[in-house]
């Protein structure tokens, strides 16, 4: 099915605003053009002629949106769980993404990645990819045949990583600028941006080859920020001259309202106003920051102020690319932090995570996460039947039912990006 008009029925379920969701048991969602025309109680009369996808009794939610993974990391996901970031990093992450050289390996490994990225329930998510060029070209061709959008980021790195990985400042930004041009107007749904993987691994004189080129291209910027205590210890020694850690960024023109910088943890005051009054995205991940025992951010503090935030899987920091589990473990761990840390900041509610997971994340594409008319179409076709119990429950219930139990009798049956079906086969 191409991006055409067509009106899909079902049990509907979308995010007003933070706090509010609309659910339409029996409901019609149009689709016009790849874009919703809105949800009626009723199909009006001048849709009556649009093909109609009965899902008659399946959930219809927005897609879901994972703005901070890690393509190359995918393949050892689940191991390294009981180690701390940067041991972590030293132990399983970069020796993994140093056989990324080899294009036969990078091929078996981004096959594996795209497959399952494709079948789960994101539809659109922003990678970062390794610092090899030829492999990063092939990242963007595998996740270009899935359907979904995607950004993707040839990583760079200068210093404090293996040899194999370290790329000269020169080089790195002649080559990311090589990139750039090559993928040019080569996919529709693939797009390029610009990726130092944090600041400990790249020197300043990298970060501002990298923001002349994201000001020449006009790219999107993805990185890491403040994740870890040692980390944040880290950037004071090497950027004695910041005030904070995304002063680091900001300094060279990184920062701002198409740039997710994932984590957020341990941010200062003058950081979240400086992440706030710019515009920068936040990509919480929740599993990650757990079980690399990084901390819990103060997601609540950053919807409160009006920030844009957004969900990470963050594979493989992150042990899974389910965002039902990232919209679980994000209630979760705010509980957690409202309870052991600071209780003037309420926790997260399942209507909250909903809209991380739809238009927190989504509006980083655009007009996107959202069933609201002029919306890019994007949807996701829920069974939940095999989730079994007595009750009669609502629309709301069963949809937050299954992002607790989706991998319990719960099942994707139907995808579209931007008013395209994906095939799940």
């Amino acid at each position: 099915m191409g991006a055409e008009s067509f009106v899909l029925r079902g049990d509907i379920c979308y995010s007003l605003s933070p706090r509010e969701v609309r659910c339409v048991e029996g409901g019609y969602l149009v689709c016009v053009d790849g874009r919703s025309a809105g949800v009626f109680e009723e199909l009006p009369e001048r849709y009556a002629a649009s093909p109609l996808v009965d899902c008659t009794g399946r959930l219809v939610i927005p897609g879901l949106c994972d703005i901070h993974l890690h393509a190359p990391q995918y393949a050892f996901r689940g191991l390294g769980m009981d180690l701390e970031l940067l041991d972590w990093l030293n132990t399983h992450t970069f020796p993994e993404e140093t056989r990324y050289a080899d294009l036969d390996y990078a091929a078996r490994a981004y096959d594996v990645f795209a497959g399952d990225l494709r079948r789960c329930a994101t539809t659109r998510a922003v990678v970062f990819g390794t610092v090899h060029v030829p492999a990063t070209e092939l990242l963007m061709e595998r996740l270009e045949a899935t359907g979904l959008v995607t950004y993707v980021g040839k990583v760079n790195m200068d210093r404090n990583a293996p040899e194999r990985l370290v790329e000269t400042s020169a080089r790195s930004a002649e080559a990311t600028r090589r990139w750039l041009e090559d993928v040019c107007g080569r996919f529709e749904r693939t797009h390029p941006i610009i990726t130092p993987r944090f600041t400990p691994s790249v020197t300043d004189g990298l970060m501002a080859e990298l923001g002349a080129l994201r000001e020449k291209y006009d790219l999107p910027v993805q990185s890491h920020l403040s994740e870890n205590p040692s980390e944040v210890s880290w950037v004071k020694e090497l950027c004695p001259w910041s005030s904070c850690y995304a002063d680091a960024y900001d300094h060279f023109g990184l920062l701002g309202e198409k740039t997710v910088m994932a984590h957020c943890v341990h941010s200062t005051d003058e950081e979240v106003e400086l992440l706030r009054r710019t515009g920068t995205y936040v990509a919480h991940c929740p599993q990650s920051n757990a079980q690399l025992a990084s901390g819990i951010a103060p997601v609540r503090r950053y919807l409160d102020l009006g920030m844009s935030v957004g969900l990470g899987t963050d594979v493989a920091g992150g042990a899974s690319l389910s965002m039902f589990r990232c919209m679980a473990d994000a209630v979760a761990a705010s509980k957690l932090r409202w309870r052991l840390v600071d209780q003037s900041l309420a926790p997260l509610t399942t209507q909250e995570a909903l809209w991380l997971a739809t238009v927190g994340g989504g509006s980083f594409f655009g007009r996107v996460g959202s069933f609201a008319e002029g919306y890019e179409l994007d949807a996701l076709v829920l069974n939940d039947s095999g989730i079994r119990t007595p009750r009669k429950l609502t629309v709301w219930e069963r949809l937050e039912r299954f992002v607790y139990l989706a991998e319990e009798g719960g099942r994707i049956e139907r995808k579209f990006v931007a008013g395209r079906e994906v095939s799940l086969d």
